[in-house]
């Protein structure tokens, strides 16, 4: 069962936690607790599940099981030896539990509670108000990755693409995508927030793909704003996980959305469309001859998408495939350039 089960479409899922140790930081946790050598992990596991969901929290053992291990040094508590289960907890470690516990009462999102994440196999910083990767982008990733693998100019050699990511987060489509590509191939990364490049930027550092990556400052519904990009020439592809939420259905969200989760990164708008036709309409000036423009999206979209693009044939864009989600919802398209392939500069 993944974290919180569906608030946003999805929805607020976390991805699989992979196996692993590590450190944990007890400085900022008092020192006493009149528990101390009384509870083991899995009795305090029990306390707090039981607590949750006297609350109402969402996935409430998920919760209590992710936070336990945390603190015990594992990312799942399923990987937690036997020993370290039944074993008491020390006083620091059990006010260090109550202390991220008080935080998930309050509908923090374990994600910023234990201030990282893995997507992809990558263990990522969170911080709000910075958007957490939902389970189903790791599924956009892979489809891309897929594509690009059959591209004839990618086929037994070492070349690798020129990807613009729009709205990045933190950084996960595009750390993912270069984690996984050859070494040739380079992200710019853009955003309009500022919290989103500082976050994006730590994790690229900590994964050493800095030297990979641009991490551009842009307000993409400016106009004329990808002429910041000339400088970098014609992409292969271009990726975004958009807003996309119809803001009618903004009042509906989780609180774990609604109160820690920057809005601008989900209100697409009355239909959900506003960024993305900003990008689409630019994707032409942005594109190579048969570059592509795959996206995240909601599930009804892929119709009003479909229309949109019809009715703008000189854009040369065309809806090749949609893909479905693994609720199978559909939740994925790929739209390719149909104009000549010259690879012409942008904008000319």
């Amino acid at each position: 069962m993944k974290l919180w089960g569906q608030m946003l479409w999805a929805l607020l899922s976390g991805p699989g936690r992979k196996g692993g140790t590590r450190g944990w930081a007890f400085s900022s946790c008092p020192p006493h607790s009149p528990l101390a050598g009384l509870v083991s992990a899995t009795e305090l596991v029990s306390h707090w599940t039981a607590v949750f969901e006297e609350r109402g929290i969402p996935e409430a053992r998920e919760s209590s099981e992710y936070i336990v291990a945390h603190v015990l040094g594992a990312k799942t508590f399923q990987s937690l030896r036997p020993a370290l289960r039944t074993q008491p907890l020390t006083s620091q470690q059990l006010q260090c539990v109550q202390e991220l516990s008080s935080r998930r009462l309050q509908r923090m999102p374990v994600q910023y509670i234990l201030g990282e994440w893995d997507f992809q196999g990558l263990n990522l910083k969170m911080a709000p108000p910075v958007f957490i990767p939902r389970p189903e982008t790791e599924e956009l990733v892979d489809w891309v990755l897929e594509e690009e693998a059959q591209r004839p100019c990618a086929a037994g050699t070492q070349d690798g693409p020129l990807i613009l990511e729009v709205g990045c987060g933190s950084g996960a489509i595009a750390l993912s995508l270069l984690s996984q590509l050859p070494q040739q191939s380079q992200v710019i990364a853009v955003d309009k927030e500022e919290a989103a490049i500082c976050l994006t930027r730590e994790n690229a550092q900590r994964l050493q793909l800095q030297d990979r990556i641009r991490i551009v400052p842009l307000d993409v519904t400016l106009e004329r704003w990808w002429t910041h990009l000339l400088p970098w020439g014609p992409m292969d592809l271009v990726v975004s996980n958009p807003p996309y939420v119809f803001h009618q259905d903004m009042e509906q969200l989780a609180p774990e959305i609604c109160s820690y989760e920057d809005p601008v990164a989900l209100d697409g708008g009355k239909e959900g469309m506003d960024v993305i036709i900003h990008i689409l309409a630019l994707a032409p000036q942005l594109l190579k001859g048969s570059g592509s423009v795959f996206l995240e999206v909601e599930p009804r979209h892929p119709g009003l998408v479909g229309s949109w693009l019809r009715s703008q044939p000189d854009l040369h864009l065309d809806l090749v495939a949609v893909r479905r989600d693994f609720c199978g919802r559909p939740r994925f398209l790929h739209i390719r350039r149909s104009g000549p392939q010259c690879g012409c500069p942008v904008g000319t």
